[in-house]
């Protein structure tokens, strides 16, 4: 089949890096003579044609794509409340979610597009193989900060929230040490822990907090006490969002209509439970945000840009279903099926695990 118009879109959480995969795309796919739609807020812009503005989705061209290798978040905007089999709506002035999937594969079909290159994380590669079910083409793009989509080694945006966690944990080494304070830092990460472990390696922590490794708030406390014993008055713990006890389930705000649950105060909660057992300040700082803003790192902005390159080609070749995906420094392809079977954690009997544990950082599980 002839490609003409093929369509790209970004959905779920903003990442570092999302706009060097739409600049490789519409590079890549100019050159050879292809029209790129940009599909707006992900799959809105399939929902209603005239989403945003009069004229819909729009057309990319290179002129479109200059300058924005560097720059974080995406030209075609994203959503991670756009699940068109659940997708949120107000009726009878309350928020209630509809199916309205049969609407979107519609207008793919209005669009003129001959494939659809969708980049997201977990949620939209789900989104994505239920396209594939009935019957769309579409390639996708592994996208996260939170490093927990299967069958591929590592997603773009990773590296950036590890440097930001990073650079935090330099700074709060400075007053942690100059205070004789306990510092936590709460990072993203959902049940994954990988932001959590990467930091704490790279931050010189003293305590990383986990989901995959429950834990408990006496370890935690002979921690602190011995270093305290030992000359060092302060200590530095790294506390992923979904992090939890051993006899108690993560902190979750709120849930909001249309929204995946939301991790909140996972920071706090280590606080309230150390203050009582510690001679000392004890204070958190909640990264958020932040982790997903901001410049790219080169290498998500070289990842970014392999995935892009990759998922042209892979449209090209009829490759539809799949995932591009780096497997051992090399890009291939994967079935989007195997991306989703399982979310990728933090293995705890991992080298990354044991690294940490041999240079003195303490899970609170022993």
């Amino acid at each position: 089949m002839a490609i003409k118009r093929i369509g790209v879109m970004t959905g779920g959480g903003d990442c570092p890096g999302l706009n060097p995969v739409i600049r490789a795309i519409v590079l890549a796919a100019h050159a050879r003579g292809w029209e790129v739609l940009g599909i707006e807020d992900a799959t809105h812009g399939l929902i209603d044609l005239d989403y945003r503005s009069p004229h819909g989705n729009r057309t990319i061209t290179v002129r479109d794509v200059v300058g924005i290798l560097q720059r974080g978040g995406t030209i075609l905007g994203t959503s991670n409340k756009s699940d068109p089999w659940n997708f949120v709506v107000e009726k009878d002035g309350e928020e209630t979610t509809i199916d309205v999937s049969a609407t979107a594969v519609e207008n793919y079909h209005k669009l003129g597009l001959d494939a659809l290159i969708s980049i997201g994380g977990d949620g939209s590669m789900k989104i994505a193989q239920k396209f594939c079910d009935l019957g769309l083409k579409i390639v996708g793009v592994p996208k996260t900060i939170d490093q927990d989509v299967a069958a591929t080694d590592t997603t773009f945006g990773f590296q950036t929230a590890v440097q930001c966690a990073t650079d935090a944990l330099d700074r709060l080494h400075d007053t942690a040490e100059s205070h004789d304070r306990v510092m936590l830092l709460e990072v993203m990460g959902r049940d994954a822990g990988h932001i959590a472990l990467h930091a704490a390696l790279a931050g010189d922590a003293h305590i990383c907090l986990i989901p995959e490794i429950p834990y408990r708030v006496a370890p935690l406390v002979e921690k602190i006490k011995s270093r305290k014993a030992n000359g060092h008055p302060y200590s530095i713990v790294v506390v992923a969002e979904g992090a939890r006890t051993v006899a108690g389930e993560a902190t979750y705000a709120d849930k909001v209509i249309g929204e995946m649950p939301k991790l909140f105060g996972a920071a706090q909660k280590v606080c309230l439970a150390l203050e009582p057992h510690l001679k000392l300040d004890v204070r958190s700082t909640t990264l958020g945000y932040l982790q997903r803003g901001g410049s790219p790192v080169q290498f998500d902005r070289i990842l970014g840009t392999r995935y892009g390159v990759a998922a042209v080609e892979a449209v090209e070749a009829g490759k539809f279903g799949r995932m591009v995906s780096l497997r051992n420094h090399e890009i291939t392809t994967v079935p989007i099926a195997d991306a989703i079977e399982r979310q990728r954690l933090v293995e705890p009997q991992g080298q990354l695990v044991h690294a940490a544990r041999s240079v003195g950082i303490s899970f609170g599980d022993e």
